[in-house]
């Protein structure tokens, strides 16, 4: 059973940044798709980015240019950095892993989930 623990999020002033962490412990097969997703309470989950074993990476339109999806296998620890923040990032940020995925594709099936980090940016 894989676990996901996430850090990092915090309260930000608007056009700060932040990195979150989350720790992947557990077993991941040799493919699988890892992904940063958000949600305001009220409100539709959004897919934030995501990342695959063979470290392709794709990132939301509401956020490409400013976050960036990255993981480091040696220390099994997926990262999102987040720049330039906006008012409209608040939310809880989660990271998932669909394991046994060759890619990452919309619509698929993320088994396991961190317990969620808050991030809240202040204008």
């Amino acid at each position: 059973q894989v676990q996901l623990a996430e850090s990092g999020g915090t309260s930000v002033q608007a056009g700060g940044s932040l990195r979150l962490s989350c720790v992947v412990s557990g077993p991941l097969f040799r493919y699988y798709c890892l992904a940063w997703f958000r949600q305001v309470l009220g409100k539709e989950r959004e897919e934030v980015a995501t990342i695959d074993a063979a470290g392709s990476a794709s990132h939301a339109d509401s956020v490409k240019g400013r976050f960036t999806i990255s993981q480091d296998n040696t220390t099994n620890t997926l990262s999102l950095q987040m720049n330039s923040l906006k008012p409209e990032d608040t939310a809880m940020y989660y990271c998932a892993v669909a394991s046994g995925a060759f890619r990452c594709v919309p619509g698929l099936r993320y088994g396991s989930w961190g317990q969620g980090t808050q991030v809240t940016v202040s204008s």
